[in-house]
């Protein structure tokens, strides 16, 4: 999962690029609102953390230009403490939550869960893909009860397809969600962390659809 932390303070962005990467998130970072609503504007993220006090372009007109040019992407605004007619107006503005600093870092990576996970659809974070049970709390997989040890890679390619919800993704897509934007494995990387994904847990797990890319076998919600 591919998160956006846009803030300009550093030990802020920091210590958020740090819980989230701990907890399987691939981490961006925008410095200031221009780039940020640029970035959200043009690439692809499973979740934005927006900061409302960014500099050049405040992250209350990031959101509403997201939201007005149809980007989708759940949103958790960050704002300061009494500040509360900013988070009603962010909320209304089409946040999907928001956390007020001083926060905790555990609060942060459990709120981004929830609104990814209901942005899949999904009510609980036990998700079934057949005989298995993903949770994206414990980060763990497990059938009959039986944890099944997947590489931190293998999670995350997991995650990532059974929040989809069926729909075909293409190998460009799983990379860009997997890796850092500088990474230059290609599709070639995709295709054998998929293949080490079957060979662990079954052929059908993933299956492939030729001319458009891949799609969860057996996800059922």
């Amino acid at each position: 999962m591919r998160i956006l932390v846009a803030e300009d303070d550093r030990r802020i962005a920091d210590s958020l690029g740090a819980a989230l990467s701990s907890a399987g998130f691939i981490t961006e970072y925008a410095r200031d609102g221009e780039d940020a609503w640029f970035r959200g504007d043009t690439e692809t993220f499973d979740a934005v953390i927006l900061d409302l006090g960014l500099p050049m372009l405040d992250g209350l007109t990031i959101l509403k230009r997201w939201r007005r040019a149809g980007r989708t992407v759940p949103v958790l605004i960050l704002t300061a403490r009494g500040q509360w007619d900013e988070r009603v107006e962010g909320i209304e503005s089409g946040a999907d939550d928001y956390v007020v600093k001083p926060f905790r870092m555990e609060e942060v990576v459990a709120r981004i869960r929830a609104i990814v996970r209901r942005a899949g659809g999904f009510a609980s974070s036990q998700i079934e893909i057949g005989e298995l049970v993903l949770d994206t709390r414990l980060r763990q997989l497990s059938r009959a009860g039986v944890p099944i040890v997947l590489t931190p890679q293998e999670y995350r390619l997991l995650a990532f397809m059974a929040h989809q919800g069926g729909r075909v993704v293409s190998q460009l897509e799983i990379a860009e969600h997997l890796y850092t934007q500088d990474f230059e494995g290609g599709s070639n990387a995709v295709e054998v962390l998929i293949g080490r994904l079957r060979k662990r847990l079954g052929a059908e797990i993933i299956e492939t659809r030729r001319g458009f890319g891949y799609i969860l076998g057996g996800n059922d919600r």
